[in-house]
């Protein structure tokens, strides 16, 4: 059964969820004990934010298995630092990717951050007509090639 959770109430995940994390978005060709020194401090930075209003993690159980995660984050692009907060992280796992578990992510994101009075998040990408099928809204390209995109809530 697919749950949605907070990842401060199910903390047995924080190290998988580092793990990908480090996996997907963090330098490459690093020694074990350099990857785990990383994997590490994300678990304490994720730790650190659970009480920040403009931070959440969430994750996607099936059952007890990890399918996915995504993030608000109160910033994410030094570009424009004015904008706040930051709708980051969407990951499924591969073996579970094509069964539209990106849209209840998506779906349980956007939900939280209307919970929390946001009228808008915001996100940026290097993917190209991904986002807009969940009605993300294009601003402008950023001088880093990714695009900048909102969500109105």
């Amino acid at each position: 059964m697919l749950n949605i959770y907070d990842v401060k109430n199910k903390q047995q995940y924080l190290k998988e969820v580092a793990e990908l994390t480090q996996k997907e978005w963090g330098q490459k060709n690093l020694t074990k004990e350099e990857f785990n020194d990383k994997v590490n401090k994300k678990i304490l930075k994720i730790k650190s934010n659970f009480d920040n209003p403009y931070y959440c993690k969430l994750i996607l159980l099936d059952d007890e298995k990890l399918v996915g995660f995504i993030s608000i984050f109160p910033s994410d692009c030094e570009e424009r630092k004015e904008l706040f907060p930051w709708y980051a992280t969407m990951f499924v796992k591969e073996e579970y990717r094509g069964r539209g578990y990106s849209k209840i992510l998506n779906d349980a994101i956007l939900n939280e951050a209307r919970k929390r009075g946001f009228k808008k998040i915001y996100l940026k990408t290097d993917l190209k007509n991904y986002y807009e099928k969940f009605g993300a809204n294009y601003i402008e390209k950023l001088k880093t090639g990714e695009k900048l995109y909102f969500f109105e809530l």
